[in-house]
């Protein structure tokens, strides 16, 4: 596996893997909110992206602004690709941060179908806009509690698995599932069309070891959120929480994981986003003890 690699990072310019950033972190918060659909100034985040040293973003889709989300419309989609291709900076996944209010779980059967019917019309849009994977979030509200949820939450994907198919685009799962748990649902979806995406704030909070979780779906993991968090506890710098990033570092490695690494780490300073993106890209190899022999 090659090392990460970023615009600022000297002696990574070959990287395999692409660092991109969650959308709304090169901007101030707007009302407050750590993380949402920026709906007024979302163009400006392509230029800020590359001034960054940044790859990739990985959009939004929530119910807040979802009437200015360009994903939503082919005239929206056209700007999108061609702000992409202005800046050089990817669009390849989308958060899909509208399933934490409207769960694909404990709902009346017609408010399960509408969403379910919502999420096969936003695999459609994905796949107009050039987008090849969809974070599903299964965490927080949107939490799986029992094995009966589990086995349900199962069977509803279960449903989805020809809209994938005749979409192209891949579903990946965050949860707070324990490892074993987590095994268990993957093991009811085909791995093709459902991976995992993997937090790493989210799981050291919950006092989830790495090795474990590898060891239990690491190689069906397709993405990687990065972050760091209090054991039980909130979002901090990346060093400053419970994630044990040299033992994650060895896990990517030893799986020779190759995707994105997505940053969703905590705020700094309204208005320094840029600079505060560029010491993140510069302090990540080093927390996760990879140097350039890692290159291939």
């Amino acid at each position: 596996m090659r090392a990460v690699a970023g615009g600022d990072m000297t002696g990574y310019s070959e990287p395999s893997i692409r660092l991109g950033i969650m959308q709304g972190r090169l901007l101030p918060p707007v009302n407050g909110r750590i993380q949402c659909f920026p709906a007024d100034r979302w163009r400006e985040e392509f230029a800020l992206a590359a001034k960054a040293g940044l790859s990739r973003i990985e959009w939004i889709f929530e119910t807040w602004g979802h009437d200015a989300n360009p994903i939503a419309s082919d005239e929206g989609t056209k700007e999108l690709k061609a702000l992409s291709a202005r800046h050089d900076v990817r669009i390849d996944s989308l958060c899909a941060d509208y399933f934490m209010e409207k769960p694909l779980l404990r709902a009346a059967p017609e408010d399960l179908r509408v969403r379910k019917q919502t999420l096969e019309w936003l695999l459609a849009r994905c796949t107009s806009a050039g987008i090849g994977r969809v974070v599903l979030p299964f965490v927080d509200t949107s939490g799986i509690g029992t094995d009966e949820e589990l086995d349900a939450v199962a069977g509803t994907l279960r449903d989805l698995v020809d809209t994938i198919r005749g979409t192209g685009v891949e579903i990946h799962l965050e949860t707070s599932l324990d490892p074993r748990k987590f095994g268990r649902l993957l093991n009811q979806l085909p791995a093709p069309f459902f991976k995992v995406n993997y937090d790493s704030g989210n799981s050291a909070s919950l006092g989830y070891d790495h090795s474990e979780e590898f060891a239990s779906y690491g190689d069906r993991i397709g993405s990687v959120h990065v972050k760091d968090r209090l054991l039980m506890g909130t979002t901090v710098s990346l060093g400053e929480g419970h994630v044990d990033w040299r033992a994650l570092g060895a896990c990517l490695k030893k799986v020779a994981y190759s995707g994105d690494l997505i940053l969703q780490v905590a705020r700094g300073k309204d208005g320094d986003e840029v600079d505060w993106a560029r010491h993140n890209l510069a302090v990540l190899p080093a927390l996760m003890g990879w140097t350039t022999e890692d290159r291939t």
